[in-house]
Formats: structure tokens, C-alpha cells, sequence
């Protein structure tokens, strides 16, 4: 049985990538998405990439971004997939490599038990460019998922993971089951399962819902 399930949250349980809303309204949108875009491929080192698109955002008024998560565009299924998982009693997590002012709005949307993501550092009402370590990178989804499942007291095997870029690989791959959600091509050939054509709510076929 699960207990545990962990999501990534940019096209993943939302269908855009936070940075490059920023990046569009700071008037860097092209510039930004394609780092992210090769970020997501495997081709750039995450945290390379992310401080380099995130120098982009520097004096963007921090108000922006609330504006921004209230419009956000959630991923078909997803709600339902987090109503079914909170009625077996599963601890749902969102551990994202985008930033904690959206993933707060995106859990307390979905109904979902807690978040992990990158802060930005906010001064005078503006972002710096630079975000508050430590940096949620692959390694640190990765040991999230399994510092939570140890605090819990459950073996891997009683995980779940969803994401959909490079970053989320060796999270996918600790997890029991570890699902690509329209994932990029490096890493639909590493994980495990996979989701292309139908909602988020598709996971629950992986847990045993044959019917889904």
C-alpha cells in the first residue's frame, strides 16, 4: 500500500513552469524558457540554470508573483487524484524545484499535507535574483522524499513519486513507484512508468485502480 506520495509541481500538478510565468511579465520570457526548457531536457545542470534564470527576474516586483499563483493552471486530474489519495489516507507532498510562495497556494488548493521548494529572497517588495538556500535540486528531492518516508516510519516501497523533468529523476527512481508525467524524452527512457495521454489523475492505475 501507499502511504506516501510526492509531486513535483510545475507541469506536473500545475501545466506551466512558475519561472517562466516571472520571466514572461519581467520581459526575459524567451531568454528564461529556453534555459529551462534545456534544464528539463538534462542538456544544462539544474543549479546552474536555475541561478542563471533567476538573475534574469532581479527588480521584478514581488507582487507579480501573487498575481500569478492565483491564476495558476491546474493539470487535469489532479484535483480528483489528490481527493482519492486523501480519502486512502496517503501523506501527499509537493517537493518542487520552483518556488514556495506558488507550491504554498498549489497544496492549499489541492488539499494537499505539506511543500518543499525554493524561496526567493524578497527586498524592498522586489526579487534580488537569488534564492534562500538550500536549493531543491534533484539530489535534495531525492533525500526529501526519503528523510519524509524515514520520519514516517515506511519503507520506499510504500512511495510515489510524479514529475516530469531531469530534476525529478532520482526522486522517481528511489520512490516504489516512480511516474513520468508527460515527461521530456531522458526522462520518460529512465523511469519506470510513465504517463503521456491521459490526466494526473492516471497514477492511480500504478496503485493498483486498474479501472482509472
Amino acid at each position: 500500500d501507499i502511504k506516501l506520495a510526492v509531486f513535483d509541481m510545475d507541469s506536473t500538478l500545475i501545466q506551466c513552469e512558475v519561472i517562466d510565468e516571472l520571466a514572461a511579465r519581467a520581459g526575459v520570457g524567451e531568454q528564461v524558457a529556453t534555459i529551462t526548457e534545456r534544464a528539463m531536457r538534462g542538456e544544462l545542470e539544474f543549479s546552474q540554470s536555475f541561478s542563471e534564470r533567476l538573475g534574469l527576474l532581479r527588480n521584478l516586483d514581488a507582487s507579480t508573483a501573487v498575481e500569478i499563483a492565483k491564476s495558476l493552471p491546474y493539470t487535469d486530474g489532479a484535483r480528483e487524484l489528490m481527493t482519492t489519495l486523501r480519502a486512502r489516507g496517503v501523506r501527499t507532498v509537493i517537493i518542487s524545484g520552483g518556488f514556495s510562495l506558488f507550491a504554498d497556494h498549489v497544496a492549499t488548493e489541492l488539499g494537499m499535507d505539506e511543500y518543499f521548494a525554493n524561496t526567493l529572497e524578497v527586498v524592498d517588495g522586489l526579487l534580488t535574483g537569488v534564492a534562500i538556500p538550500p536549493i531543491v535540486n534533484a539530489e535534495y528531492k531525492e533525500a526529501k522524499l526519503r528523510e519524509i518516508a524515514d520520519s514516517m516510519g515506511i519503507a520506499l516501497s510504500h512511495t510515489l513519486a510524479v514529475g516530469d523533468g531531469a530534476n525529478d529523476l532520482k526522486m522517481l527512481n528511489a520512490a516504489g513507484i516512480g511516474v513520468a508525467f508527460r515527461a521530456k524524452p531522458v526522462v520518460r527512457a529512465q523511469a519506470r512508468y510513465q504517463i503521456s495521454t491521459v490526466g494526473l489523475d492516471g497514477a492511480l492505475y500504478f496503485l493498483g485502480n486498474r479501472s482509472s
